[in-house]
């Protein structure tokens, strides 16, 4: 019989529709922090009008913003679950960060639990006697495949503690209570409770940016806001629009890290550092890069990155654009807030371009795989390697962009550049379509841009081809010094660290002298030059040393006592000094003006 296939299947859902209604229910967490000393969280959950005869509770296992499994449910303690009238109900834990609660069909399932903390990170919960740092997927669980549940959370702050700070809406006419439509809007919004500072917000566009934060330390709050103002509106211009109703910088005290959110940041910060202009500008640099990635990552972001995946986490081979494409903003967007000389930004992308061309990782891995691998990598690489094949796209992927940027200007006359790309990627995927973008379609918006094939350019992430500095830098009237140099001093390659009575080799940089010889990290040293090895010994006989002479070492390798002559030589690397050509023509001078400028 022959049936109109779009009326049947609408008939089909309606039914399914009616007789499976979707739950809504309400979820409220109580956050409770007695006895901080004790490092402990006291969480409670109410959760009424999912009617089920279990509930899957679960943990997520990373972050958003920080690319690592986190095991948070491993800090999970002490779970107790309860119906409306106070019975206890059965649950299990079915893996390892999923509890089954036999909730029995029951209107209401209340959960108490504690969340041990042990490390103050940016990417971790932190309690003790000084503060509270609530990261939302390392304490509140959610319920299975209703991530977009709306959620209401209460905030007990220990009783010496009057502030807290968060990104996330305060619900009117109740104290320290925020609400969030969904969880992933409430693991997107960090929790900082204690005794903060707040210094004096700012407006662009008219909308508030407020910097609040623990222990901010001694250094010039006045000229510091004024600066940071400077820099989050270059950043603005950049992309040309604000999308959230206010924006939150949030320091969790001094250590490293960041990670950002959708209008809100959170980073350890140390204002004592800002002794130096060297250490001042780093930190902007910073926290421009932590600004711009409301825009790239958070909104301009690759496909994979939302809806997120809580269990296994969520790969993408674009991490070179989100983290590397930021490098490369806050160093324009600080250069172009008039904070930094033109001179410091090249430095700034010298540092890069040197971290990266100078080891062995850039002839192995790709910027593709650098991303993709983060998880396992880490975001700097496998530092711990005998020899280190794996790259970081904090380091590649900033030198990329500068090359794509001037690759664009190019052949645009200057009339186009990155900046357009990152708005194309903004107002197509972020504002029209709501989603990220694939591989395929990131090509071609870059492509789109320029007008021409990038085929070129987009081999330097996808191979491990050598950058060919020299022909962009000139496009913008810069020359760039890629020739190999000898260092002063004399170079085995090598370091030795004393641990108890004996000396053991620590670090050996691959193709070096001592590499070439055998020596690897762990290895034990006997005896230096006839006598008894030290970290000293060889300290000072390197200290003295010139190319050509020789040192004698007796070692362990593979458990054989062994006799080994290293010559010294000098130590070689690339500088990537960077200045003006003689007599730039007029493109060039127009491509390095609209670089600086934006």
């Amino acid at each position: 019989m022959k049936t109109n296939k779009a009326f049947a299947s609408l008939i089909l859902f309606l039914l399914f529709s009616i007789a499976t209604p979707a739950q809504k229910g309400s979820l409220a967490y109580t956050v409770k922090m007695d006895n901080p000393e004790w490092h402990f969280f006291h969480v409670q959950l109410s959760c009424k009008g999912i009617k089920k005869e279990f509930i899957d509770f679960k943990m997520p296992a990373w972050t958003p913003g920080y690319y690592q499994k986190m095991d948070f449910a491993k800090n999970l303690e002490g779970l107790k679950a309860t119906d409306e009238t106070g019975k206890e109900l059965k649950w299990e834990k079915t893996n390892d960060n999923t509890w089954r609660v036999s909730s029995n069909n029951s209107n209401t399932v209340n959960l108490s639990y504690e969340i041990k903390t042990v490390r103050p990170f940016v990417a971790t919960a932190y309690l003790d006697e000084t503060r509270a740092y609530i990261l939302p997927a390392a304490v509140f669980l959610y319920i299975d495949k209703m991530i977009h549940q709306p959620v209401r959370v209460t905030v007990v702050p220990e009783s010496k503690w009057k502030r807290v700070a968060t990104g996330l809406d305060s619900l009117p006419g109740k104290k320290f209570t925020y609400g969030a439509a969904d969880f992933d809007i409430l693991y997107d919004c960090p929790i900082l409770v204690g005794d903060l500072e707040e210094l004096t917000p700012f407006k662009v566009r008219g909308i508030t940016h407020r910097f609040i934060g623990f222990k901010l330390g001694d250094f010039d709050r006045q000229r510091f806001i004024l600066d940071l103002q400077k820099v989050v509106e270059a950043a603005v211009n950049i992309i040309g629009h604000i999308p959230y109703k206010n924006y939150t910088f949030i320091g969790i005290g001094p250590g490293p890290g960041g990670i950002e959110h959708l209008n809100n940041t959170t980073f350890g910060f140390n204002g004592n550092n800002f002794k130096s202009r060297d250490s001042y500008i780093r930190s902007l640099h910073f926290l421009a890069h932590e600004y711009f990635h409301h825009y790239n990552v958070k909104r301009i972001r690759p496909i994979e990155l939302g809806p997120f995946d809580y269990d296994k986490g969520s790969r993408t081979t674009m991490l070179w654009l989100s983290e590397g494409l930021s490098v490369y903003y806050e160093y324009m967007a600080v250069r172009r807030a008039r904070i930094t000389t033109d001179a410091e930004l090249l430095d700034a992308f010298r540092g890069n371009i040197m971290a990266f061309e100078n080891k062995p990782g850039r002839l192995y891995q790709t910027l593709e795989q650098a991303s993709y691998e983060t998880w396992s990598d880490g975001p700097f690489g496998r530092t711990g390697d005998e020899v280190n094949k794996t790259i970081s796209y904090y380091d590649k992927g900033p030198a990329v962009g500068l090359l794509f940027d001037f690759k664009i200007r190019q052949v645009t006359n200057n009339k186009r550049s990155l900046d357009d790309v990152m708005r194309f990627l903004y107002k197509e995927y972020y504002q029209k379509k709501k989603r990220g973008f694939t591989e395929e379609e990131l090509k071609n918006a870059f492509e789109s841009v320029a007008g021409v094939s990038l085929a070129r350019e987009f081999e330097y992430i996808t191979t491990t081809k050598e950058l060919d500095y020299p022909t962009y830098f000139n496009y913008a009237g810069l020359d760039i010094d890629t020739t190999t140099q000898v260092l002063p001093g004399a170079y085995t390659g090598f370091n030795l660290r004393e641990r108890e009575d004996s000396v053991f080799v620590t670090n050996v940089d691959y193709g070096s002298p001592g590499w070439n010889k055998g020596i690897r990290r762990g290895q034990q040293v006997l005896t230096i030059n006839g006598e008894k090895a030290t970290a000293n010994l060889y300290s000072k006989i390197v200290t003295g040393a010139r190319p050509g002479d020789k040192i004698d070492l007796t070692l362990f390798i593979n458990t054989v006592m062994t006799d080994i002559e290293i010559i010294f030589t000098g130590k070689t690397e690339k500088g990537f000094k960077t200045t003006l050509s003689q007599n730039p023509g007029t493109l060039q001078k127009q491509i390095l003006e609209g670089w600086l400028k934006g």
